[in-house]
C-alpha cells in the first residue's frame, strides 16, 4: 500500500513539473530512481501514464485521466500535514487535564486565570477526579498528583510547593469536648471523614511526630468527597477535620477554626504535573508545561 502510495506521488509529481529533472529536485530522489518507480507503476497498471521525449514529458490520456483523480486527494494531504505544522508551532488546540479538587482549586484554577486570557485559541478541558486515573487510557494529556503517587513510566513535573496538612475543628466542637493532644487520641473524636474512590476505603490520616508515625483510620457520623463540603462540616461543628493546611490558614486565623496537632502534621512532597513521554509536544502543551513549572 506505501508503495503505490510513493509511486503514485511520484506520478503526479512528474506529471505536474512536466520534468523529471525538476520532479527530482523537488522530491530530493535521483532521476534514475523517479523513472524507474514510474516505470514499475505503469506496469503494475498495464498502462503507460506519460510520453517522454528528450525534452519533455506530458501526460497521456490516460495520466492527464488520473492525475486530475488523485491530486485534490494529495492537495488535501498536504494541506492536512500543513495545518499539523501550523498547530505545532501556533499556540492553539484542547489540552485536557485530571487533578484532584484540591489541586485544581488551589494551583490550577489560578494559573490558567492567568494563562489562558493571553492565549485565546488554546482550550482547557480540566476534569476533577478523586481516584487515580489512567491518563492514557482515558484521553488525558496530562494529570496532577502528589509526588508520591506517581506511575514509574510517567514524565513529571512539579508544580507546587512541598504542602502539609491541618487538624482542625471549629470552637463549638472543642466547646464540647477536650482538644486532642496525641495522634491516638483522634480515635475518641467525631472525625470528618473520606472515601478514596480508587482504593473504596476510608481515606487514612498520615500523623508523624519525633520519627513516630501514626496512620488514623478516621471515624465519625460524616463522610463526605469533596474538600468544600469537609471544610464547611468542621466550620459547622460537626468534627474535627484533616485538610489542606493552605485551605484553612484564612479560618483559623479568623477564629472560626482551631488548629490541633500542629507538631504532627510535617512537610511532605507537593503536587506534579505528569503525562506520558513525547517528543514533540504541541506548542499549546509546552507553554502551559512551562507557566505551571514550580519555581521556588
Amino acid at each position: 500500500m506505501s508503495e503505490n502510495f510513493n509511486a503514485l506521488a511520484t506520478f503526479a509529481t512528474v506529471a505536474r513539473e512536466r520534468s523529471f529533472t525538476r520532479a527530482a529536485a523537488k522530491l530530493g530522489i535521483s532521476q534514475s530512481a523517479l523513472s524507474q518507480q514510474v516505470q514499475n507503476l505503469e506496469a503494475r497498471l498495464g498502462v503507460r501514464l506519460l510520453t517522454r521525449t528528450t525534452r519533455s514529458v506530458a501526460p497521456t490520456e490516460a495520466g492527464e485521466r488520473l492525475l486530475t483523480t488523485i491530486s485534490p486527494k494529495f492537495e488535501e494531504i498536504e494541506h492536512a500535514i500543513a495545518d499539523l505544522r501550523a498547530m505545532r508551532d501556533r499556540p492553539a488546540g484542547t489540552i485536557r487535564l485530571t487533578a484532584g479538587e484540591h489541586p485544581a482549586v488551589s494551583i490550577l484554577q489560578p494559573a490558567l486565570a492567568e494563562f489562558l486570557p493571553g492565549f485565546p485559541e488554546i482550550k482547557v478541558e480540566l476534569i476533577v477526579d478523586y481516584g487515580l486515573a489512567d491518563i492514557v487510557a482515558q484521553g488525558f494529556d496530562a494529570g496532577v498528583r502528589l509526588g508520591e503517587q506517581l506511575e514509574k513510566d510517567m514524565v513529571a513535573i512539579r508544580i507546587g510547593p512541598e504542602m502539609r496538612m491541618a487538624v482542625v475543628a471549629a470552637p463549638s466542637y472543642f466547646a464540647r469536648r477536650p482538644a486532642p493532644h496525641t495522634a491516638e487520641d483522634l480515635m475518641a473524636h467525631n472525625c470528618i471523614s473520606s472515601r478514596l474512590p480508587t482504593y473504596g476505603s476510608i481515606f487514612q490520616w498520615g500523623l508523624e511526630k519525633n520519627g513516630h508515625q501514626v496512620k488514623v483510620r478516621s471515624e465519625g457520623q460524616m463522610v463526605l468527597n469533596t474538600l468544600g463540603l469537609r471544610i464547611s462540616a468542621a466550620l459547622d461543628g460537626l468534627g474535627i477535620a484533616y485538610l489542606p493546611e493552605d485551605q484553612v490558614l484564612g479560618h483559623i486565623a479568623a477564629g472560626r477554626l482551631v488548629r490541633v496537632l500542629e507538631d504532627w502534621c510535617p512537610s511532605f512532597p507537593g503536587y506534579h504535573l505528569y503525562y506520558p513521554s513525547r517528543k514533540h509536544p504541541s506548542a499549546a502543551f509546552s507553554l502551559l508545561l512551562d507557566r505551571l513549572r514550580y519555581r521556588e
